[in-house]
């Protein structure tokens, strides 16, 4: 039985073993299920499973590198964690699929050159996009940081890794993979 007369037992969340576990579990699922949901629609819309590909690998980055955060970092696994999780997944989607958009526009405008060229400029033409998404997404989670209560600063801290991550590997990732296994 808890004692109703201790303040930080009433104030703080405890999480015991298995719903922690419970916890990761559903979080790995629902990633999962996110992933396999955004595989059949990329390559629907792009008709190639290389843009899906890609694309996925890129999320996985991004995934790990938010669990190598809360790894590092001692965050605790809580209610925000599959939030989290998923925010992270749908942000960096929708950069890898502007990127992916130029670059299906430019195969059909640029039909002489060779594949690497329409990869780079493509990449180049949503560049300054890219990072201007990514700076105001993270100056806007950031703010959030400093001003939050714990449990907003709890969720802001791994989606600034995240809006961080995506950003990267949405440039520097997705579209060079795509031209390799093109």
């Amino acid at each position: 039985k808890i004692d109703t007369s201790d303040k930080d037992v009433l104030t703080s969340e405890n999480i015991s073993a298995t719903v922690s576990s419970e916890m990761r579990r559903d979080a790995i699922i629902a990633v999962a299920v996110a992933t396999v949901l955004m595989l059949i629609y990329i390559w629907i819309r792009f008709r190639d499973v290389k843009f899906a590909t890609s694309a996925v690998i890129a999320l996985m980055h991004d995934i790990l590198i938010v669990i190598a955060f809360y790894a590092i970092s001692r965050t605790n696994v809580g209610n925000t964690f599959i939030a989290c999780m998923l925010t992270i997944v749908g942000y960096s989607i929708n950069a890898t699929i502007v990127i992916f958009d130029r670059i299906r526009e430019n195969m059909q405008s640029m039909q002489k050159e060779r594949l690497v060229d329409v990869v780079n400029k493509s990449i180049t033409d949503t560049l300054s996009r890219s990072i201007n998404t990514t700076l105001t997404t993270f100056v806007m989670v950031f703010v959030l940081f400093i001003v939050g209560v714990p449990s907003i600063k709890e969720f802001a801290a791994p989606i600034m890794v995240g809006v961080i991550a995506g950003g990267y590997s949405s440039v520097c990732i997705s579209g060079a993979l795509w031209f390799i296994m093109k």
